[in-house]
């Protein structure tokens, strides 16, 4: 091969919601080198430690290129076609004997950075009607979802920061530094952050770890996990009671705000610093401050979100916004204008809960799927609607949902597992047959699901960079061939052909709010984006909630029913609250979920699988730094070393996500040399949001004991 000289690529990082632009230096179709794109005009040069790893991705000699199949335990090699039809010929059978329920899907992460699997995807899962679907949104993000449904009418209706434009932030559990934003797609945080502080604002963060945002805060209070909603109610109690709420140009487009202030204010709270370790009087100072400035948004994440009251606790901060004025205005929380746009077109589902429940515990649907927590239970329970085959689709259950142990033997007694997988990891070690898609450098992407939660209106198309092998397969590619498959089997007409995932964006970039056939003054196509590889600066965010909402009545719900009746629930469970050791996961910013654990420059260096606790803690457990501890739930027991940190609440331990390499079979060579051990091998499936299922990930019970006195057990 004739040697080719070195050309830089344009696109955007896929491995967070960031999507910092990268320019990419290649040459003989291998990567030299990748940098910050300082022509990006949505994230000017920025990069992570995280966009580096794409090289190793790419080149890793780990990494599945050609379909796999076990046998007698060992993996196998195997043509395409012979794959396909084994994959389609199992399911199809599986199906036939014990009903379309039988089979079981999961949906990763991952998903939603290839929009071939986005635009593909759901066309096969269509075809196997099964009800039995579960995906890390319910490990993760659907308490914002739901909200989103039941107050705007749309589950991707969500708001995020103005953070450009705000002069106060507050932050609760949330670690922007170190996820790079988490529905808030918003490169560079760090330096958002210090022009805000810049200009004069002020940026709170509520975190039982004084993070490395909060490190970079104007202030920071610890708070004890999963009681942030009595902390939320104490503030909105206290604005409602002091008049200091103003709606301002929201007055006229809500409904039941009245039955909102009623529910919220009959909350009798007790002795909140008790609760929440945060004394009343500085909670109300806050709001007080919140009121006050000009321009302000509260925003709640993750630590809100995966706790038994997550769905309550995005209620109350969009109550919170809507209350003081800050909400759909500049400066506060505001709805992007995506140049795809997935609601203005319904391209997704409004979404919707209890449409049917799980069979085993009778747990509700919610947004079209069901707790990733009652995968194993669904399918270790004996019945009618037994799950016996899985589809895992880019997602690792075992390392990133509750009770992993749990899962682990579900999985092992399963009849057949497929998984689109690149890797052989914890849960795809399980599978009978691994379909490998093309790497991330290796197709085409555009943004769909970041794109809407940008904090500035962009956009931006992604060539390739990379030419894959020739029997190398994207992943739409994958579910396209499924697809076929599976319709031969139902007798019914085949796809006439294919239909590239760049056709679908064209389409819909074309007609969207800024397309040419809609006679806008962008005049977006797919064409144009390609002659704009840095992407295209659409404009700042602007009010425009009040005229995109999907509600039946046009305006913003308060007060929807389910939300309110779940404040009974609050109440009757607080006579049970028992103060005790408990857990928090953590995120760092050269770690993703489990899936970069087998970059070499990405884990080099100082162990962070290592359990955080406060000194005190280490003393009154007559422990010390440094001491290899074991940590133990009602889920299960884990055996790690502790690490004094200040940074730690005072009974607050916290483990990191994503680790626990160490399971027999597991075909990732540099990460089982860095294994660690799986948080989620601790958190329980039994804790959830009973309103809506989400995995309650923070807050675990747990005790530490010393390995001799377990030894001696």
């Amino acid at each position: 091969m004739a040697h080719q000289e070195k050309c830089t690529h344009y696109r955007a990082c896929t491995l967070c919601e960031a999507i910092c632009g990268l320019a990419i230096e290649v040459a003989d179709n291998r990567v030299i080198s990748i940098k910050g794109d300082p022509d990006d005009p949505f994230s000017k040069g920025h990069i992570c430690p995280k966009a580096l790893a794409l090289k190793d991705i790419q080149e890793d000699p780990d990494r599945l290129k050609k379909p796999v199949k076990k046998v007698n335990g060992a993996w196998v090699e195997i043509c395409w076609d012979e794959a396909f039809d084994l994959a389609a010929d199992r399911l199809w059978d599986i199906q036939q004997t014990h009903g379309p329920d039988a089979i079981g899907v999961y949906l990763g992460n991952p998903n939603v950075h290839n929009y071939g699997a986005l635009t593909h995807g759901p066309v096969f899962l269509r075809l196997l009607k099964s009800k039995n679907r579960f995906s890390a949104t319910s490990v993760d993000q659907l308490p914002h979802q739901y909200i989103s449904y039941v107050m705007y009418g749309h589950q991707f209706l969500i708001p995020v920061p103005d953070i450009d434009h705000t002069d106060h932030m507050i932050i609760m559990g949330a670690n922007p530094l170190a996820s790079n934003g988490s529905i808030m797609t918003v490169p560079d945080v760090k330096g958002r952050l210090d022009r805000l502080k810049a200009r004069g604002g002020q940026v709170i963060v509520i975190d039982p770890r004084r993070s490395e945002t909060a490190k970079k805060a104007t202030a920071h209070h610890f708070i004890t996990p999963g009681r942030d909603v009595i902390f939320l109610l104490a503030f909105l109690q206290h604005l409602l009671r002091e008049k200091l709420c103003n709606p301002a140009h929201l007055t006229d487009h809500l409904e039941n705000f009245d039955t909102a202030r009623a529910a919220v204010e009959g909350v009798v709270l007790g002795d909140v610093k008790q609760q929440t370790g945060i004394a009343l009087e500085d909670i109300q100072r806050m709001a007080e401050d919140f009121a006050a400035a000009e321009r302000a948004v509260f925003y709640g994440r993750m630590g809100v979100s995966t706790n038994p009251y997550g769905a309550l606790c995005q209620w109350l901060i969009q109550l919170i916004n809507i209350a003081t004025g800050n909400l759909d205005r500049v400066g506060g929380m505001m709805i992007p204008l995506p140049a795809v746009d997935l609601v203005g077109f319904n391209l997704v589902g409004r979404g919707g809960r209890d449409r049917w429940q799980s069979r085993v515990s009778g747990r509700p649907e919610v947004c079209g799927e069901l707790s990733a927590s009652l995968m194993a239970e669904e399918i270790l329970t004996p019945g009618a609607g037994q799950i016996r085959a899985m589809l895992l689709g880019a997602g690792n259950p075992i390392l990133s949902t509750p009770n992993g142990a749990q899962l682990d033997e579900a999985f092992a007694g399963l009849e057949f597992m497929v998984a689109l997988d690149f890797y052989i990891t914890e849960s795809s070690r399980h599978a009978d047959l691994i379909l490998p898609p093309t790497a991330p450098l290796e197709h085409d992407h555009y943004d769909v699901s970041f794109l809407g939660l940008a904090v500035s209106n962009v956009t931006r198309f992604n060539d390739k960079v990379i030419a894959a092998a020739p029997d190398s397969y994207d992943e739409w590619e994958i579910y396209h061939e499924l697809t076929r498959r599976y319709l031969r089997k139902m007798g019914a007409p085949t796809l006439p052909r294919k239909r590239a995932p760049h056709r679908l964006i064209d389409m819909a970039l074309s007609n969207g709010p800024y397309g040419r056939r809609r006679a806008r003054p962008e005049a977006l196509s797919l064409k144009k984006l390609k002659a704009h590889p840095h992407g295209l600066y659409l404009g700042d965010l602007k009010p425009l909630l009040t005229r995109r909402l999907k509600t039946k009545s046009g305006k913003i719900d308060c007060a929807p029913v389910a939300v309110v009746a779940d404040l009974k629930r609050l109440q009757a469970d607080r006579a049970l609250w028992r103060d005790s050791l408990v857990l928090v996961g953590r995120r760092h910013i050269r770690s993703n979920n489990s899936w970069l654990h087998n970059s070499p420059r990405l884990v080099k260096g100082k162990n962070r699988c290592t359990l955080l606790i406060h000194p005190q803690d280490l003393e009154k457990h007559q422990m010390q730094d440094g001491q290899r501890v074991c940590v133990s739930s009602r889920a299960g027991r884990v055996t790690v070393v502790a690490e004094a940190s200040t940074d730690m609440m005072p009974g607050v331990v916290s483990l990191p996500h994503g680790w626990g390499h160490g399971r027999s079979g597991v075909k990732l060579e540099v990460a089982r040399a860095h294994a660690g051990v799986s948080v989620n091998d601790l958190t329980d499936e039994t804790r959830l949001d009973e309103l809506i299922g989400t995995a309650a990930l923070n807050g675990v019970p747990v005790e530490l004991s010393s390995l001799e006195s377990v030894e001696e057990k």
